[in-house]
């Protein structure tokens, strides 16, 4: 596995409780696990973003999707899209945690392994995301740059951000 910079383990939060993770194909996926993730999707991005928009995308389908859990409830989840889907390079999207878990250090464990997961199946391969302009402190935290002006989707500026392999 190639290193990305900086080291994401001193990234690594104190929680109490660390999530089962894992990482499936939409194939892979439960109904009662799919269920969880549009709920979940729903949850945030619609309903506490007050923001209306067309989640299911046609991206799911061909998307690998990390799930992190404690015992059967959905806490973290991540959507990886393979490179040409979204952009040329591998991205990561859909990036969110349960409210009751935010301010405890799960989203940064959750970014940690949504990359661990991009570098397994896209090795050597920089990630591009889509990041909401107001977390772009978060994502530079683990290397992510920007690479574009903010621009409006569905109604909320984002920027796009990079994260280059390093050359190790």
């Amino acid at each position: 596995m190639i290193s990305f910079s900086p080291n994401l383990r001193s990234l690594q939060p104190e929680i109490m409780t660390t999530p089962n993770w894992k990482c499936k194909e939409f194939k892979e996926l439960s109904i009662n696990e799919l269920y969880s993730v549009l709920q979940l999707r729903a949850a945030v991005f619609v309903l506490e973003q007050n923001c209306p928009y067309q989640d299911l995308d046609g991206n799911d389908q061909t998307s690998i999707h990390v799930t992190g859990t404690l015992g059967e409830e959905l806490l973290c989840y991540a959507r990886l899209l393979p490179p040409g889907v979204k952009y040329k390079t591998p991205s990561i999207g859909r990036v969110t945690t349960h409210q009751k878990i935010r301010k405890k250090g799960y989203g940064k464990l959750l970014m940690s392994k949504a990359i661990d997961y991009c570098q397994e199946h896209w090795p050597k391969e920089a990630i591009t995301i889509s990041a909401q302009q107001r977390l772009q402190k978060f994502y530079s935290e683990f290397g992510f740059v920007i690479e574009t002006e903010p621009y409006l989707e569905d109604g909320i500026p984002h920027i796009q951000m990079l994260l280059e392999p390093s050359s190790d």
